[in-house]
């Protein structure tokens, strides 16, 4: 489809102005902040730390995998082979791709692709008009509902905010039914354990009309394992990773490593630690289940020295990111990398440190940015406002990765030759000809002059934002779904429910 028809079907369909659905490739060479000689020195420091020291491994069914392997196991402390690490993390694949329900908007995770996620995780979710408070069902339903509207978010993150009304044993049950049910794009599993890793695979099984064995076909599911920094893996996460891979779906590894607090208070030494975690994880992925569909996962940030806090958009963070793409590649895989900021409000910090963030992930080489709209204070909380906003960004980045057309027509020597000296291009054929579709048209930013602003009412971005992320919620429409694949699914909540609460 053509870009100027796109442009006019946008435009027909009516409701909130934004850019079409659209797969995004990165035709940019990454930023290289490493030598290649220093990324071999932190890969030969990352395999002498993981063979002098080693890892915690938690789960005892994780040694028993590691030690007949060849590692040495002494008590909860695995040592890793070298040459064994090296060749399991060669078997992991450079790319693969991830199931939706809309065939459109299946993924493809790695090569020079890239995907935005939007916001996973957090306690707390925020508007202007609530305010901050507890996440609970109803407002993650919303939440998901303006996920779905927003084309430039391609994969759900696993659960914009907790949903603190529903008991902790089964939220997790609650949350897929929603995600199968609101969303028709890729969404992320939770690895926190096998019954939640087992019921997601289920859950999409029953969605997709297959079995586990179908599913590990086509892998549906991606999920994030993380590591407990420095040098442990934990046992609901191995636990997770195992059961995730070992039917074929996909697993994020990524090491939460703040330089200053849980790693050393270099970007050296946080890489090291960072890498020798992705590595061990990736050989234990690799050995249950060869050529497992995983990505390397980086989330290597610094603390605030005075006051221990983590910090988020910094330039060591962007630093750390685009050198851990350079890791990733170096070992074929996958790149994660993520939309972060400390703010407490959205506000200028949010903006310039999430566009610090963004911009180093993307320009890294990126293939997948997790929690790439949403994200507010540190972590904690999932904005509405922001999930705009930061949507906003993601819809310029991806005009920004649109190559530039060169051809006769582009050049446009006839018309500079019609307008000719001291004339204007307003009213020429070539520019009546591409008006509505020449440029990037903003969702959120107000374009419009002074007077014409405050005629409106002076709203500011987060103004807006609030009035925009309400539209698409009155607006949203359910995808379709099978309704006998609806009810397979409720029955299997129901069963499960009763087995975890007894």
């Amino acid at each position: 489809m053509s870009r100027n028809r796109r442009g006019r079907e946008r435009r027909e369909q009516g409701g909130v102005r934004q850019q079409p659905w659209r797969s995004l490739v990165n035709h940019h060479r990454p930023v290289e902040v490493l030598r290649p000689d220093q990324v071999e020195e932190i890969h030969r420091a990352s395999m002498r730390l993981l063979s002098d020291t080693g890892m915690r491994i938690l789960s005892p069914e994780a040694r028993a995998v590691l030690a007949a392997a060849g590692c040495s196991v002494d008590d909860l402390i695995v040592r890793f082979d070298p040459d064994l690490v090296e060749t399991q993390v060669a078997l992991a694949p450079g790319e693969f791709r991830l199931r939706a329900r809309n065939p459109a908007k299946t993924l493809t995770i790695g090569g020079n692709h890239v995907a935005f996620t939007s916001v996973g995780g957090p306690a707390f979710c925020h508007d202007l008009d609530r305010g901050r408070r507890a996440g609970d069902q109803h407002q993650q339903g919303e939440y998901l509902r303006v996920i779905q509207q927003l084309d430039i978010i391609h994969q759900e993150g696993g659960g914009p905010f907790e949903a603190l009304d529903l008991p902790p044993e089964t939220r997790h049950l609650d949350l897929y039914l929603e995600l199968i049910r609101l969303l028709d794009k890729s969404w992320q599993g939770i690895a926190l354990g096998t019954e939640r890793a087992a019921d997601a695979i289920d859950m999409a099984a029953i969605a997709f009309g297959t079995d586990r064995e179908g599913l590990a076909a086509e892998p549906v599911i991606l999920a994030i394992v993380n590591t407990n920094t420095p040098l442990t893996l934990d046992v609901p996460m191995a636990e997770g990773l195992m059961e995730l891979v070992g039917a074929g779906q996909a697993v994020c590894i990524t090491p939460f490593t703040l330089a200053g607090a849980m790693a050393p208070a270099t970007l050296a030494g946080a890489l090291v630690l960072q890498n020798a975690e992705v590595l061990a994880c990736t050989t234990l992925a690799q050995l249950v289940r060869p050529g497992a569909p995983l990505v390397y996962g980086s989330f290597t940030s610094n603390v605030d020295m005075r006051s221990g806090s983590p910090a988020f958009g910094t330039p060591e963070y962007t630093k750390a990111a685009q050198a851990s793409g350079q890791l990733a590649r170096r070992y074929g895989m996958p790149f994660r990398s993520s939309n972060t900021t400390a703010s407490n409000a959205v506000d200028a910090q949010a903006a310039y440190e999430s566009a610090m963030s963004l911009w180093g992930a993307v320009m890294g080489g990126a293939n997948l940015v997790n929690h790439a709209a949403g994200w507010l204070e540190g972590g904690l909380t999932a904005s509405f406002e922001k999930l705009v906003i930061d949507a906003e960004m993601l819809q310029m980045l991806a005009e920004y990765l649109q190559p530039i057309t060169i051809d006769d027509d582009s050049l446009a020597l006839d018309a500079i030759a019609e307008v000719g000296p001291g004339g204007h291009f307003f009213g020429s054929a070539h520019t009546m000809a591409r008006y509505e579709t020449a440029f990037y048209e903003p969702m959120v930013s107000d374009w419009s002059n002074y007077e014409r602003w405050a005629e409106r009412g002076e709203a500011d971005a987060t103004t807006r934002a609030n009035a925009i992320w309400k539209q698409l919620l009155a607006e949203y429409e359910r995808p379709p779904l099978d309704p006998a694949v609806d009810e397979a699914l409720v029955e299997f909540v129901a069963h499960r429910k009763e087995a975890l609460l007894g």
